[in-house]
């Protein structure tokens, strides 16, 4: 081809003729997205959280969870409860519609429904709207499940005494007298008592033998034949080994005093 008056051009009509700089649409052209997301929409959620933590930490500093003691699988009065964000389901169980021969209905479907409803809340109600009244499905569905876990959690909360059963579970501190292994009745206790009282007489399952309040004839029955909770025909040594044990725990609260 010649250059000069025999060239063409041959244009494109997907091309804009126009040249624009690469700017964003403006908030306002968005319906019911008038806000920009950074900084102003995300500096309110971290206010708001902030505000809940810090709210939290002050309930729990001054309100502390109350520590149980160590797990005895042998005491069949022990009352289990879960921790308090599981409250609400551990009172769903005691329906009769969620227990017994409904326990799946109780623990599978309707926690899936409530949980699974909640997932699905924003795809039932997608309107351009963020507030609560332009929201009404989302907003319907959170509060029934809100109003829902407070009223099971107190529920089951209400009928508890926190300081009584905090009070018979609270851990028992390490004891800080010295136990001579070396005594003869140390391997008696080990081999008969050891496992509920624990390995320094502070007491684990049973209660603690320091600052017992016996003399030798009664430990020695108590030893036979038991006591409250504990059944008789736990100690099966002899009469000698009896007498070791006696004068060993004796010998522990006397360096106790």
């Amino acid at each position: 081809m010649k250059r000069g008056k025999g060239m063409r051009f041959v244009g494109d009509s997907r091309i804009s003729a126009e040249k624009s700089p690469n700017i964003p649409k403006d908030y306002s052209e968005y319906p019911g997205r008038t806000e920009a997301f950074w900084p102003n929409f995300l500096l309110k959620e971290w206010l708001v959280g902030s505000v809940f933590l810090v709210g939290f930490l002050c309930v729990t500093i001054a309100s502390p969870a109350p520590l149980e003691g160590l797990a005895d699988p042998t005491n069949a009065s022990y009352l289990p409860l879960p921790d308090w964000y599981f409250l609400f389901l551990y009172q769903l169980l005691k329906y009769d519609f969620a227990s017994q021969q409904f326990i799946i209905f109780g623990i599978i479907i309707l926690p899936g429904l409530a949980f699974g409803g909640l997932l699905l809340a924003p795809f039932l109600d997608n309107g351009p709207g963020r507030r609560p009244p332009q929201r009404p499905i989302a907003v319907a569905m959170m509060l029934l499940g809100l109003a829902s876990v407070m009223w099971l959690t107190y529920e089951s909360a209400a009928h508890v005494d926190w300081k009584q059963l905090a009070e018979e579970n609270k851990p028992i501190p390490p004891s800080d007298i010295a136990i001579d292994q070396d005594d003869p009745g140390y391997a008696v206790y080990e081999n008969s008592c050891l496992g509920c009282h624990g390995d320094s007489l502070e007491g684990a399952s049973g209660p603690s033998l320091i600052g017992i309040d016996h003399d030798a004839e009664e430990l020695a029955e108590i030893s036979v034949e038991g006591i409250g909770d504990m059944p008789p025909g736990m100690f099966t040594g002899t009469d000698e080994e009896l007498e070791q044990l006696v004068d060993f725990i004796l010998s522990v609260n006397e360096d106790a005093e």
